[in-house]
């Protein structure tokens, strides 16, 4: 068992409008690319955000950049009462702790 954490080029996380969030992996290697595209599943990222797996609005794997794009609903909209993130910069630190 590997982390992506490991082996990912970029970990990122930002605003896809007010009530969205998404999250960008990207890659160097194919071979790497290949086996972790394999284990981002909706499941797989709702567990992590511990959210429901319908929160889990997108998952698109772009090979000719080597990379992972996954949208989730915000848990809040960017910048109501109580939200502590308005950028949604901070919030992929979850994704440190996926595996494949």
């Amino acid at each position: 068992m590997r982390y992506v954490r490991d082996v990912a080029a970029v970990i990122r996380s930002k605003n896809a409008g007010p009530f969205e969030l998404t999250f960008d992996l990207m890659f160097t290697d194919k071979q790497v690319f290949d086996e972790v595209r394999r284990s981002i599943t909706p499941e797989r990222i709702a567990e992590l955000y511990r959210i429901p797996v319908e929160h889990v609005l997108k998952i698109v794997h772009f090979e000719p950049a080597l990379a992972v794009k996954i949208t989730i609903v915000r848990p809040r909209p960017s910048g109501s009462l109580g939200e502590t993130d308005v950028y949604g910069a901070q919030q992929h630190a979850p994704l440190f702790e996926l595996t494949f």
